[in-house]
């Protein structure tokens, strides 16, 4: 979607009485959405899922980059705390079990938050995952909130050419070798050989969080 596409649904939505939020991780490639948002309407609230794993790097950006762009950043944390995130062994789930460990810190957080909301703005890309290239712009999610995509048909060269265009901030972490960047235990600097999400939880079968799987309605099955 072009910029004038994407501020005449956000415009259409608000004019229906729609309350509208976004989610962002704060990664250099994230910022393109968040930049498009704050010339449209900044007071719409930015939530920075805060899973208290994030690198300090991270949290320094989004503070910088909340103020350069003067967003309406919200914290949001986990409902249970991190002393009783452990397994049977007494060690921290995102040894043992990162699915649970990203359900307790992200996907359960945010599917508070839904239930606030009648749109959350989500800056998924197509070219990132299989899952995210089977979306649609327009998708259901729980408690009858609309997942809007507005990047979804954006390439990582289109969102190079935007960050160019405008000068956007780069995460201080990419010039190190990363580019996927979450939580510091399951994040892990690009090798050549790989692709964008592949640096994520490296080793294990697992290339979402939770939020792109769980907080989507699925079609019923034929």
């Amino acid at each position: 979607m072009t910029f004038e596409a994407i501020r005449d649904q956000i415009y259409q939505y608000q004019a229906n009485g729609k309350r509208l939020f976004t989610s962002s991780s704060f990664q250099s490639h994230s910022l393109v959405l968040l930049h498009i948002l704050s010339r449209i309407d900044r007071s719409i609230p930015v939530y920075f899922i805060n899973t208290g794993y994030h690198f300090p790097e991270t949290l320094r950006f989004r503070d910088y980059v909340t103020q350069l762009f003067g967003l309406n950043t919200i914290d949001l944390k986990p409902e249970v705390p991190r002393f009783m995130q452990r397994d049977a062994s007494g060690n921290l789930l995102f040894t043992s079990d990162p699915d649970h460990c990203c359900y307790l810190n992200k996907t359960q957080p945010l599917d508070a938050v839904l239930r606030e909301y009648d749109v959350w703005i989500n800056g998924v890309r197509a070219d990132q995952s299989a899952v995210r290239a089977a979306m649609k712009v327009e998708q259901p999610a729980p408690y009858g909130t609309i997942r809007f995509h507005p990047m979804l048909d954006w390439t990582s060269k289109m969102i190079w050419q935007y960050r160019k265009e405008y000068n956007l901030p780069t995460h201080p972490l990419e010039e190190k070798g990363y580019v996927s960047i979450g939580c510091e235990p399951c994040t892990r600097r690009l090798d050549p050989n790989m692709q964008e999400r592949e640096a994520r939880w490296f080793g294990l079968k697992k290339v979402e969080c939770g939020l792109h799987t769980e907080l989507v309605v699925k079609d019923n099955p034929k």
